[in-house]
């Protein structure tokens, strides 16, 4: 019987188990599939932690239907009835631009009212479909093309805030392709933003599929009753005495045939032998482990860098705030210098965040923009987190809750290069028959693509079974 080793519990390496399980059994097939962790707790990023009737998000809030992969997820293991949909405030959104919150506009007609953009700058968006096409053969960054199709405030002050919400990263060192490829190929299908989006609304209304334009991300924003871990505890729960807890893969090693891991296990190192390998971890542990096999493919996984964020996350009575919180929260373009990237007014979006009578906010500190800010002492940032908030909200009052969590290599970045890179690291795998890697540093961060990939990855290592 084929053994199947799995490097890491984060999302990817979950779900990679999970499909794995389920097409090997349709196939008929068998195999041995163990899924290592270092951690003492499945799902990464994905923790939810409970603190005094809170639920506090230490990554993720959740995920959107835009795309099926994530709820079809849901159905396949049947927790429909643990979906909890967030609040209609979670469409309002908004952009902390010249000392006011703006709402993000959704439809043209908010976009007209809206004060965000100047007049030139609302202007400028509307020659939208006259603008130049992109360059011939070149990974445009997400600020050039921002630039060429938008005009420099459409960037400064819609792209770059976007781009910090998701990446925190920096718009001008971006690939547009290898972080938006439904935006890259809306351009290089149609010639251009408003021509696609018009015409995906036809071809939907073909369809019987109503819909709006929108600059809006799409779909609804979705949870569990008990936060995002309740996710990742559900696919832990199914793998039984095939997940290992706080077992450190050291590296791994070509033995013939097959892959020698070398483990470490409450200080006692082993050796376990694998036919498959499947790498679910960040590009960097990947690159550590896989140091002994091939030195361009460390070099190609190395040069995928991630961004350090820390959030702080806030709670309050909800009766002293004096402000509502109606709406899913703000993001902060780099031209206004605040010292945080924006906050999310979690107990709005999902209203069992906090206890009744309380609110939770989480503010984000640090990313590309101000990298040095992440890393600071707890008791710094969250004073700097509450001096933002009474600046920029009114908030002054005392949290009855305060606490921060810091991801130092948080969000994994798709520079410029992007896409050349992951050809580079496919090329060297196709040396290296039986290892596989999969995690969000590759095709696309959120939780509908690590899923879509994990689902993809499961059933490449099926057929070679």
């Amino acid at each position: 019987m084929p053994r199947i080793v799995i490097v890491g519990a984060g999302l990817s390496g979950l779900c990679t188990a999970h499909y794995l399980v389920r097409n090997l059994y349709d196939a008929g097939k068998d195999a041995e599939i163990l899924l290592l962790e270092a951690d003492g707790v499945p799902g990464g990023k994905m923790r939810t932690i409970r603190q005094d009737g809170f639920n506090l998000e230490w990554g993720p809030n959740g995920f959107l239907t835009n795309k099926p992969h994530g709820m079809d997820l849901v159905k396949d293991l049947g927790i429909e009835d643990r979906v909890v949909r967030s609040s209609d405030l979670a469409r309002k959104r908004y952009i902390y631009s010249g000392g006011t919150m703006h709402r993000l506009p959704e439809t043209p007609v908010a976009f007209f009212r809206s004060q965000l953009l100047s007049p030139s700058g609302r202007a400028r968006i509307l020659w939208e479909p006259f603008a130049a096409g992109p360059p011939a053969n070149v990974d445009e960054s997400l600020g050039d093309f921002a630039r060429r199709r938008l005009g420099t405030e459409a960037l400064e002050k819609l792209i770059d805030p976007m781009v910090t919400g998701i990446f925190a990263g920096d718009p001008d060192r971006m690939s547009l392709r290898s972080c938006f490829p439904l935006i890259y190929n809306l351009e290089s299908k149609y010639g251009g933003l408003v021509r696609g989006m018009l015409a995906l609304k036809r071809e939907r209304s073909k369809q019987g599929v109503k819909s709006e334009m929108s600059a809006g991300p799409g779909g609804v924003l979705v949870s569990f009753d008990h936060g995002v871990q309740t996710l990742a505890d559900v696919l832990a729960s199914r793998l039984a005495d095939g997940l290992h807890m706080n077992v450190s893969v050291e590296r791994i090693e070509r033995r013939g045939d097959s892959y020698a891991l070398h483990l470490s296990e409450g200080g006692i190192r082993e050796e376990m032998e694998a036919d498959i390998v499947v790498v679910a971890t960040p590009a960097y542990d990947a690159a550590r482990i896989l140091a002994p096999l091939d030195d361009a493919l460390i070099d190609a996984l190395n040069a995928i860098p991630y961004s350090p964020v820390t959030v702080a996350a806030l709670g309050y009575d909800a009766g002293t705030l004096g402000n509502p919180l109606d709406g899913f929260g703000f993001l902060i373009p780099r031209g206004e210098k605040r010292k945080i990237l924006g906050a999310l007014w979690d107990s709005s979006v999902f209203p069992n965040r906090a206890p009744d009578g309380k609110a939770l906010l989480r503010v984000m500190v640090g990313g590309v923009r101000a990298p040095e800010m992440a890393s600071l002492p707890e008791e710094t940032l969250l004073s700097i987190a509450r001096r933002e908030l009474s600046d920029i909200m009114g908030i002054a009052v005392e949290p009855v809750l305060a606490r921060t969590f810091f991801h130092d290599r948080g969000i994994p970045q798709y520079l410029v290069g992007h896409g050349k890179r992951l050809e580079r690291i496919d090329a060297r795998l196709a040396g290296l028959p039986g290892l596989h890697l999969n995690s969000n540093a590759y095709r696309g961060i959120a939780l509908n693509d690590c899923v879509l990939q994990s689902r993809l990855t499961a059933e490449r290592i099926a057929k070679s079974v």
